[in-house]
């Protein structure tokens, strides 16, 4: 009769130091390719939003443009300024989202506003005429919008916002594995110390 022999040894889990290496590891890559395209995108506009003189060709563009608006756009209790925005999106293709209004005297204003795109409207309360002047200021200017996140709507700034989330904890994680490396640890302490040491500095210099 045959009986089943018991493990020679019990398992063990792996010390702290070597799980926690195992783990800074895994999130360190993984993180990394899954936010590499972001992390180029801010790399590169950030290379471009420092050079502003850098155009590559690329002009602004600008429309000036008049009409009147349809009877209903303003009503006893104000201007339908959801009418005139539909209205002006549909007549002219005026896009972005409407970052100010105002309802004053003789006059209302509406302006739009995207990446690299803006649209000012001028309405003469009397009569309802209006003058519209878009201005566009090319590819490159969208991408430098795109980076400082300006005008670009509640989706792209959490996408900002979680750009910088993932940079941190790669650049974290980073450090967390060089400290593995006790051959180089010291020199590489050394190197990340200067580093502060010379960024501090810069920054003072621009105070």
């Amino acid at each position: 009769m045959s009986t089943v022999s018991a493990p020679s040894h019990e398992h063990r889990r792996r010390p702290l130091r070597l799980r926690l290496h195992s783990w800074l590891r895994w999130l360190h890559i993984y993180l990394s390719l899954f936010s590499l395209v972001v992390v180029l995108f801010f790399s590169l506009t950030g290379i471009t939003l420092n050079h502003p003189e850098w155009t590559f060709g690329a002009k602004e563009t600008r429309q000036d443009l008049r009409g009147t608006l349809p009877a209903g756009w303003r009503t006893p209790q104000g201007t339908d300024w959801l009418r005139v925005a539909d209205y002006l999106r549909e007549k002219h293709g005026v896009r972005g989202r409407v970052t100010d209004r105002r309802d004053e005297v003789g006059d209302d204003s509406i302006s739009f506003r995207a990446p690299g795109y803006s649209a000012d409207c001028f309405i003469d309360q009397r009569t309802g005429a209006y003058t519209l002047t878009i201005t566009g200021e090319g590819p490159l200017e969208v991408l430098n919008d795109l980076h400082r996140g300006r005008d670009a709507g509640s989706a792209w700034s959490r996408v900002v916002d979680l750009s910088g989330i993932f940079l941190a904890v790669i650049s974290l994680t980073g450090i967390g594995l060089f400290l593995y490396l006790k051959r180089l640890r010291a020199s590489g302490l050394a190197a990340l110390a200067a580093g502060c040491v010379i960024l501090i500095l810069l920054l003072r210099t621009t105070s």
